[in-house]
């Protein structure tokens, strides 16, 4: 049994690498180890996700798949997620998050053969439970979003996403001063994608 943790971020500003510790100490308590990590910035309400699809091709039956929330996993639409669920059945592989703890025995190689059966029948109503959760919660964001921003709108108020100038100069001066890639996020906490804008303008 293989442990593969799948880490995810919506938009290139956020760090995807983010539960990576809280996912390696979960797994470190129960004994195992994270043999792969899968990482994207990409939004959970996508089925088309490169890094979680190239998991899921990798995966052999009985691996476990390690999230920090099942919302990393899924703010699919119903037929979506029905999709992903059936992609994730024909793999065999076991679906384990931290706040779902009645996935928690899945990530054990010693549960019997029932025990396992009876786990993943409650852990699969818990998950199309949570994966509903996770997707009204991501409309009614939607919805209360443009609805701000109508109002800001309608008022002369809305300006759009603003740049983070201070960070974004900070940044530039790092790179300039020969730090690479790597060493810019670990100072900064911002995405590749962020140290590959601001590379651009300082090339």
């Amino acid at each position: 049994m293989f442990v593969r943790a799948y880490l995810r971020a919506s938009t290139s500003d956020q760090d995807a690498n983010r539960a990576r510790e809280a996912l390696a100490s979960f797994a470190q308590e129960r004994g195992l180890h994270v043999a792969c990590w899968y990482v994207e910035n990409e939004s959970g309400s996508k089925l088309a996700r490169p890094e979680l699809f190239r998991l899921l091709a990798d995966a052999r039956p009985g691996d476990v798949l390690l999230v920090e929330q099942v919302d990393r996993l899924s703010r699919l639409t119903s037929g979506d997620w029905e999709k992903l669920k059936a992609e994730i059945a024909s793999r065999q592989v076991r679906v384990v998050a931290l706040d779902l703890p009645t996935s928690w025995q899945l990530a054990s190689s010693t549960t019997d053969a029932f025990t396992t059966r009876m786990f993943e029948a409650v852990n699969g109503m818990m998950l199309d439970m949570l994966a509903a959760v996770a997707r009204k919660d991501y409309d009614d964001r939607r919805r209360r979003q443009a609805e701000g921003q109508a109002t800001a709108k309608a008022e002369g108020r809305y300006r759009g996403r603003q740049e983070d100038v201070k960070r974004n100069a900070g940044i530039a001066d790092m790179l300039s001063r020969g730090m690479s890639w790597s060493q810019v996020q670990a100072a900064t906490g911002c995405s590749r994608a962020t140290v590959a804008k601001v590379a651009k303008r300082v090339a």
